[in-house]
């Protein structure tokens, strides 16, 4: 009997144990989901505030680029325009992290001029390499006669090259940085492009290389060597080319430099990309468009995008307004910023579909905000908002928008 009240005695003594340490756990997991909740709101907060200004000085750009400039004049311009857009790609990869996790990122296939777009991005790291006394040095291995454009992603990847050309000049003090886009390699239906990204920095060891993608562990830097921070997360760079269909590798040696490659196999299309295009007006009847933003820049920079595609525009600036002026003015689309003084853009946007008006005219409304995150893009759907437009405003994006809802032939 006293042997079995001392193994009773153990048993409870266990399960105790056992209890409070499920309680510690569920604590720590507590702890953890909020500390996961403080950081995706931190990095909400950190894209808008980024994006916000962002947009206007890029729309201020796009305007002062229809100026009549002499050529170093655009050539400066033409560096300011892609430091924005290095900048707000940058805010992506930062703010993409997440969905990256997730797997929820998805890709955005378009006919794309590799050269056309990844030259202009090379240029802004040729500065930055000139700044630190680094040779730059890119070229594309391409037919110059081929009459096809490749269908890709390619904001995904100048993604992954402004990552590994940063982590390439931060870890480089002498020498050069070299760029290859190889294009020569062709199949039955398209492309294997292969990128090369090569450094004469300060290398790494065999067990770095080993995990030099995995974002739980850091690299240890050798004591003596000042380099400010780590890279903007090479292991979404790693998983970014694995959603495209390749892998990221790399060769490298301690003190004498790295290489980064990938191979992307991508379709050929017929449609190529033009500037003459893009700069056409595609509205060619009358059409009136209601404008809700507050931020008197982004006024100007939304009135001019519209009014390139031949929109005419009127501007309120809260959500109440928006809702008078709806009721007593005919528009033919509306446009709502989401975060403005007396009504946002949700409560606006729920107001107009109220409205007796509203249910005779169906009016398309299109949510304009910095904050494109995927609580945002839902809560604009359960708001009644037919579209959702990230800033800065894509060009391409509008249009499609205003061909779709114009009902007109673009």
């Amino acid at each position: 009997m006293q042997y079995f009240f001392k193994n009773q005695l153990k048993n409870d003594v266990r399960l105790s144990n056992l209890k409070n340490r499920i309680r510690e756990l569920q604590s720590n997991l507590h702890d953890a989901n909020k500390l996961a909740d403080y950081k995706s709101i931190y990095l909400a907060n950190m894209s808008y505030e980024i994006r916000t200004p962002l947009s206007t000085v890029l729309g201020m750009l796009d305007m002062l680029k229809q100026t009549h400039l002499d050529a170093d004049q655009k050539a400066q311009v033409e560096i300011a325009e892609y430091s924005s857009k290095h900048l707000l790609q940058l805010v992506h990869m930062v703010t993409d992290n997440e969905d990256v996790d997730n797997g929820d990122i998805k890709l955005n296939l378009l006919a794309i001029d590799l050269k056309s777009d990844l030259s202009h991005l090379f240029k802004v790291f040729e500065y930055q390499a000139w700044e630190k006394g680094l040779q730059f040095d890119y070229k594309f291995l391409i037919d110059e006669k081929r009459k096809f454009s490749l269908l890709g992603d390619s904001l995904r990847i100048q993604q992954v090259l402004i990552n590994l050309i940063n982590n390439a000049i931060k870890f480089t003090n002498s020498g050069k940085i070299a760029i290859i886009v190889d294009q020569t390699v062709n199949i039955e239906d398209g492309q294997i492009v292969t990128f090369y990204i090569k450094d004469t920095g300060i290398g790494l060891r065999p067990e770095e290389v080993k995990q030099i993608f995995d974002d739980s562990k850091l690299l240890n830097i050798p004591e003596g060597r000042n380099y400010k921070g780590g890279g903007i997360g090479l292991s979404i760079a790693h998983q970014l080319v694995k959603l495209m269909g390749g892998e990221l590798k790399l060769e490298s040696k301690e003190n004498e430099g790295t290489t980064f490659y990938f191979s992307l196999q991508l379709k050929k299309t017929l449609g190529v990309k033009t500037e003459d295009e893009v700069q056409k007006p595609i509205l060619l009847e009358k059409f009136s468009v209601l404008v809700a933003e507050d931020n008197r820049m982004n006024q100007k920079v939304i009135k001019f995008l519209l009014e390139q595609q031949g929109a005419d525009c009127t501007f309120v600036k809260n959500g109440l307004e928006a809702v008078e002026l709806y009721k007593i003015l005919d528009f033919d689309m509306i446009f709502m910023d989401i975060y403005m003084p007396d009504m946002d853009g949700y409560e606006a946007t729920k107001a107009i579909k109220e409205t007796e008006k509203y249910s005779d005219y169906n009016t398309p409304i299109i949510a304009v905000s910095a904050s494109a995150f995927e609580a945002d893009i839902e809560n604009a759907k359960l708001a009644g908002i037919d579209e959702f437009l990230a800033k800065p405003v894509e060009v391409e994006k509008l249009k499609e928008l205003l061909i779709k809802y114009s009902k007109k032939d673009a």
